[in-house]
């Protein structure tokens, strides 16, 4: 409330990369403001083209949580409706959380993980971490003319060796692993998500239910996260960012 009634050319938000929240200090801005492609877009908008100084609250991580899966409202302890299958994903979190306690063990974060996220691993989990950090930011695409389209390391391999391999890939990478999928998506489709597999396709594959996917490639991937070696969990930015302090749940 401070920075929105401030009146200087300051903003404040939850989380510049994927904002819910911001506070903007001299909103005479706001007017100008063009049809951006969603809210993530706004914070980027007000720095680089309104000149106002952007803040972000990132270290209140709470704030970044996004309910935009049914995994993210897993993933908080809540308990979903009685007729949707969550066994695959409590048996995997489980077991991420004994990998996450073995200081032999690696564990496998793969998409627009950040800076802050990848410390609270370090002080926090006993297992060390192999980070594929990519696209952050590709939700608040659109402010100004992209010189090149979504690509990730890991859907690179994925071009070459097809979707049915995530498995064999990350277990060659480490004991476990934790896998932003719109990273994937967008490296294969596009950043838009009107391009991508429709919304209840995304969700089935972030509660491991292949068998609930029409999207033959995306089919595909979630059954070979299913089947693979180690324990993998698939979702969106909630799970590779904040969502991580809730599936591992202290495994120290």
């Amino acid at each position: 409330m401070s920075v929105a009634r401030s009146g200087k050319p300051r903003a404040l938000t939850n989380s510049f990369y994927s904002a819910d929240v911001v506070a903007v200090g001299r909103t005479a801005a706001l007017t100008a403001v063009p049809d951006l492609p969603s809210d993530n877009a706004l914070p980027r908008w007000l720095r680089d083209v309104a000149g106002l100084t952007v803040e972000d609250a990132g270290r209140r991580w709470r704030l970044a949580i996004d309910l935009d899966s049914p995994l993210d409202v897993l993933l908080l302890g809540w308990p979903l409706r009685t007729d949707v299958p969550t066994a695959a994903v409590q048996a995997r979190l489980e077991r991420l959380r004994t990998v996450a306690s073995d200081p032999s063990a690696e564990l496998v974060v793969a998409g627009r993980t950040s800076a802050t996220t990848l410390r609270w691993l370090e002080r926090r989990t006993a297992s060390r971490t192999r980070a594929l950090v990519e696209e952050r930011g590709l939700r608040a695409i659109g402010t100004a003319a992209q010189a090149r389209p979504p690509r990730s390391i890991l859907g690179l391999l994925l071009d070459d060796r097809g979707p049915a391999a995530l498995g064999a890939i990350l277990a060659e990478l480490g004991d476990a692993a934790i896998v932003d999928t719109r990273v994937l998506l967008a490296h294969r489709l596009g950043a838009s998500e009107r391009a991508w597999p429709p919304a209840e396709d995304r969700f089935a594959s972030d509660l491991l239910l292949p068998d609930l996917i029409s999207d033959p490639w995306l089919h595909d991937l979630t059954a070979a996260a299913l089947e693979a070696p180690i324990p993998v969990l698939l979702g969106g930015h909630t799970l590779v960012g904040p969502g991580i302090r809730l599936a591992l749940r202290n495994p120290r």
